[in-house]
């Protein structure tokens, strides 16, 4: 299994994730607990696998100086070409993670890595990649798409079958990640190097909303009710998607 890029998807991959309720939440979350957690000054940001660019926008229109680092060219261009419509100037690397350290001549304050470890063949092997890139008492802002809510959806749609054999991973060329990311093993890996100081959970009760109440709910509302039951004990662990602020130990 090879590392899962999006040169022919980005238009797909823009309408499926950004284009409603789900990628405003989302973003939603994740700004909301960067705001929180980040000190209020400038920043040397890396976001690697910045996509069309979202979340790199906003933290160029917080103040910091931001480097997207995208492996798709047609992702780096839809970023690009956000920028250029805001007004906003940035770095843009087109480069994999495995060549990172070649573009980039010293660590940074703030390394943002979204929703990409769950498309890698060996998710682990960035981890001392993330470390390397990031300063002794910077953060690293993780969200990954998260097993549990994965299992627990399936558990509730009776896919019982599809849970015995543990086959979980997308298909091939489908949107749904090829290696979604076990919570513990997770924090097992990070652990000698990492400490996680927040942690929340990223549409903990949205996706599994019965479709006809999904349609009728107010994106404001969805929001508020988001944000609010992010953290809740019961609730984070749910989310389709947990987003970790991590400082190097």
């Amino acid at each position: 299994m090879n590392d899962r890029h999006f040169d022919t998807l980005a238009t797909r991959f823009a309408e499926k994730i950004y284009g409603g309720a789900k990628g405003a939440i989302r973003l939603a979350v994740l700004q909301a607990d960067l705001a929180e957690a980040l000190p209020a000054r400038p920043l040397r940001v890396l976001d690697i696998g910045a996509g069309l660019g979202h979340m790199a926008l906003w933290l160029a229109e917080q103040g910091h100086q931001v480097t997207l680092a995208e492996p798709a060219e047609p992702m780096l261009d839809g970023a690009r070409a956000r920028f250029a419509e805001a007004g906003r100037a940035a770095r843009f690397i087109q480069s994999p993670w495995q060549t990172l350290g070649e573009h980039c001549d010293q660590p940074f304050d703030l390394v943002v890595c979204h929703a990409l470890l769950e498309w890698l063949a060996e998710p682990k092997a960035i981890l001392p990649v993330l470390q390397r890139l990031t300063v002794a008492d910077g953060w690293l802002s993780l969200a990954f798409y998260n097993r549990d809510a994965l299992v627990y959806r399936n558990l509730i749609k009776g896919h019982f079958r599809k849970l015995r054999s543990n086959q979980l991973a997308g298909e091939k060329q489908s949107l749904t990640p090829q290696r979604p990311v076990d919570p513990r093993e997770l924090r097992a890996q990070l652990e000698p190097s990492w400490r996680v100081e927040q942690e929340s959970g990223v549409r903990v009760f949205h996706d599994y909303m019965p479709k006809p109440f999904q349609d009728k709910a107010a994106l404001p509302d969805l929001l508020e009710m988001e944000l609010a039951h992010r953290r809740h004990p019961t609730f984070a662990g749910l989310g389709r998607y947990l987003h970790w602020i991590c400082r190097p130990r």
